[in-house]
C-alpha cells in the first residue's frame, strides 16, 4: 500500500513563498510520476504540477508557470513544490498524488492518479 504524506502548508502574504513536501512510501513511486493538485473552496480539484520519477521531466499548469517549481529527491522518496510570488488565488488545499504507471512525461489527468495524500492547506492573504 502506497502512502503519501504532505507537509509545508500555512498562511502567507501575497508575494511570499512556501515549500510543500510530499514523502512517499511503498514501491510503485519508483516507476511512476508524482504531482500536485489543488482544490479551492467551491471549486473542482485542478492540476498544478507533476514530475516523472524516472526521467525527471516536469509539467506545470499555465497558472503557476514561472512561479512554482517541482523537484524530486530520489534518496528521500520525496517531492517538493517551491511556490514563489504567491497570489490570493493560489489559496487551496494542495494534494500530493501518485501515478503508478511508467511515465517518461507526467500526466495532468486526475483520473490517472492512483494514490492521494490527505492534503495540506495553503492560505495566501492579500
Amino acid at each position: 500500500q502506497e502512502q503519501l504524506v504532505e507537509s509545508g502548508g500555512g498562511v502567507v502574504q501575497a508575494g511570499g513563498s512556501l515549500r510543500l513536501s510530499c514523502a512517499a512510501s511503498g514501491r510503485s513511486f519508483s516507476r511512476g510520476a508524482m504531482g500536485w493538485f489543488r482544490q479551492a473552496p467551491g471549486k473542482e480539484r485542478e492540476f498544478v504540477s507533476a514530475v516523472s520519477w524516472t526521467s525527471g521531466r516536469t509539467l506545470y499548469a499555465d497558472s503557476v508557470k514561472g512561479r512554482f517549481t517541482i523537484s524530486r529527491d530520489n534518496a528521500e522518496n520525496t517531492i517538493y513544490l517551491q511556490m514563489n510570488s504567491l497570489k490570493p488565488e493560489d489559496t487551496a488545499v494542495y494534494y500530493c498524488a501518485l501515478d503508478t504507471n511508467w511515465r517518461f512525461v507526467p500526466t495532468s489527468n486526475l483520473s490517472d492518479m492512483d494514490y492521494w495524500g490527505k492534503g495540506t492547506l495553503v492560505t495566501v492573504s492579500s
